[in-house]
């Protein structure tokens, strides 16, 4: 018997959405329905929500909504939309189980900074979305819920860290998502579930709670099935906060303004494999059936890449340190808890010294420079965003692209990491679609601070192709 399909407003644009609210065109309860059923016939086989509220409790949140609604109480620019936080970032009423056993149970007495923000906007939070253990990896498996899988394969993965987001997204079960990134988060996910993501530039979206808000190059950002959605959202992300130090002024309403440019005569540089990554040949030839589609909206497209020396070392240096730093105490109590992964990790950060964390911040310091004058000719970047599709959800990483073995089990990121030392912002825009069928975005990246008009350069992408259109059959009933 064939499956009822799901309800339009399951792929209704977010912030049409919320216009659509607002204007009360359709009310809070019928979205959230139309979510929850979506939920109810998908999550189970996919996991990507998890520690969600009781249908019953998401209605009542809903109709509470509409009442405000109805009184005439001042709304935000959320509200009425259903949303789970990313089980990475503390949201009161919801445990944070990093997807870790040892804090399955913590339930936060405050909310970060970001997770107030989309709540003060007005968005009815329903649960959290899953997460690789201590968001380690760009693959969403913990012993707390399982495994997210991909909705264009269900045998493959969907990518991480946040990769319960991005399989919301992809499937209609929420209209928008919230995700961090440090080696590639945000980009990841996106870019195996054929949506958009965005890595803001660091200091855009307030990282806090952080200790280190001058060194770390995490940030937190979002995702959605459109560009204009993810620009809808640096609306309300963006913004400095007192509590972030490392937060600079912008004015969050910049990223309200048209995203239409005319990118003819933009200079950009061509490196799908940012100069010589081993890069999977599905992945290669969809990204060489896009350059055309450049030359076509009359970019001067010119093979040339950066130079990205040391960038890897730079990275891993500090991201063992802080691991070291962060994770020393857990590792001593609850090593049998650890993936081994994370017990790696954390042990090589317990030996660097403060020679490789001075060497990695005066790398990091050159490349910046380089990437300075190597954008004031190229304005945009254009790479992969992973070096190889969506791999097999029962392994635990790609242990080789290409016949190239990989060193470690963040190495086949470098595609995305090497591009976060450079603190540059970057999107996973969807590009096309392996033989087999799989998602593969492009990666581009944008000049310092420059995030509105790589907006507008990814918008000019995606409205010239519509690969982000196309929704995984799974979710269409």
């Amino acid at each position: 018997m064939a499956m009822t399909p799901p309800s339009d407003l399951c792929f209704t644009s977010g912030r049409e959405l919320a216009a659509m609210i607002r204007e009360k065109k359709v009310s809070a309860r019928e979205l959230m329905e139309a979510e929850l059923a979506q939920i109810a016939r998908l999550n189970p086989k996919l996991l990507a929500i998890v520690a969600k509220l009781d249908d019953g409790e998401c209605i009542a949140l809903a109709h509470e909504a509409d009442r405000r609604l109805a009184r005439g109480d001042h709304i935000g620019p959320l509200h009425g939309i259903p949303w789970a936080f990313k089980d990475l970032a503390n949201a009161v009423g919801f445990p944070t189980s990093q997807g870790l056993s040892v804090y399955k149970n913590f339930m936060p007495t405050e909310d970060d900074t970001l997770v107030a923000r989309i709540r003060g906007a007005g968005a009815i939070p329903i649960g959290k979305t899953n997460v690789p253990e201590l968001g380690m990896g760009s693959h969403s498996y913990n012993k707390v819920y399982g495994t997210t899988l991909n909705p264009w394969d269900i045998t493959k993965t969907a990518g991480g860290s946040s990769g319960g987001a991005g399989v919301s997204l992809a499937t209609g079960m929420l209209p928008f998502a919230d995700g961090t990134d440090l080696g590639g988060s945000l980009r990841n996910p996106a870019n195996f579930n054929n949506v958009t993501a965005i890595r803001p530039t660091v200091g855009l979206v307030p990282g806090s709670p952080t200790s280190m808000p001058f060194l770390a190059p995490s940030v937190k950002g979002p995702l959605a099935r459109s560009v204009q959605d993810v620009a809808y959202l640096l609306s309300i992300m963006a913004g400095p906060d007192a509590h972030d130090p490392g937060c600079y002024p912008s004015d969050p309403k910049d990223f309200l303004k048209p995203l239409s440019r005319d990118v003819r005569g933009v200079r950009v540089a061509w490196c799908p494999d940012l100069g010589g990554l081993p890069l999977d040949k599905r992945v290669r030839a969809v990204l060489d059936a896009q350059r055309k589609t450049f030359v076509d909206l009359g970019c001067i497209v010119e093979d040339v890449a950066p130079d990205l020396t040391d960038a890897a070392d730079s990275f891993l240096t500090i991201r063992k340190w802080k691991s070291w730093l962060a994770y020393a105490p857990l590792l001593a109590a609850h090593r049998n808890e650890l993936k081994p992964e994370a017990i790696w990790e954390i042990e090589e950060g317990s030996k660097v010294t403060s020679a490789d964390i001075a060497r990695a911040m005066t790398h990091q310091a050159a490349l910046m420079q380089r990437m300075r004058a190597f954008q004031e000719k190229y304005e945009f970047i254009l790479c992969a965003v992973n070096q190889v599709p969506a791999f097999e959800a029962k392994i635990d990483w790609p242990h080789e692209i290409d016949g190239t073995p990989m060193e470690t089990y963040v190495a086949w990121m470098k595609s995305t990491y090497m591009i976060t030392a450079t603190y540059r912002p970057s999107m996973s825009v969807p590009a096309g679609f392996t033989t087999d069928g799989l998602p593969v975005g492009i990666q581009i990246v944008g000049r310092y601070r420059n995030d509105f008009s790589l907006l507008q350069f990814a918008h000019a992408f995606e409205q010239a192709t519509n690969i982000g259109r196309k929704r995984p059959p799974i979710a269409m009933g």
